[in-house]
């Protein structure tokens, strides 16, 4: 199967691309919007890339790279009673919810603000470019990939 390429939100005061930098991985629990689970549980393999998005924040945009290290598997924090992400309806033995784990690749010298990434050529049909897109978990294409990496190192 060939390599994928994803874009993935998360607030600031939540997690960071220097969190993840410090820790070298994570796992993305939390998630609870079926179409981004469902490309978390069926479409998201090791070695497929991420760009890492800092949503809220000032300025929301990409901030660096991750991978995909382990695919998808069942969200543990659906299980724990009192836990944020609790759910009472999803069952170990029938999951309703999943996680990825990702790896740390690069921190960009500073982010790639959303206004840049909207007024760039070659991102028009970006969904994180588009009105009212709010889904945290969102693939791109690989020439978007390219586009967003390469804007990213030359941001510094």
């Amino acid at each position: 199967m060939s390599r994928r390429y994803w874009l993935m939100k998360c607030e600031p005061d939540a997690y960071t691309i220097a969190d993840l930098e410090r820790d070298g991985r994570t796992s993305w629990e939390g998630v609870r919007n079926y179409q981004a689970r469902n490309f978390m549980r069926d479409q998201m393999q090791v070695g497929d890339g991420v760009l890492f998005y800092a949503s809220n924040a000032s300025p929301s945009g990409v901030t660096g790279l991750a991978e995909i290290v382990r695919p998808g598997y069942p969200d543990h924090s659906a299980f724990v009673p009192g836990h944020d992400y609790y759910d009472p309806a999803s069952a170990r033995d029938t999951p309703t919810w999943f996680m990825v784990d990702i790896g740390f690749v690069e921190r960009f010298p500073s982010t790639v603000p959303l206004d840049v990434l909207k007024r760039t050529a070659g991102l028009e049909d970006m969904m994180v470019t588009r009105k009212g897109s709010r889904l945290s978990v969102q693939p791109v294409t690989r020439a978007e990939y390219d586009i967003v990496v390469a804007l990213g190192r030359a941001a510094g």
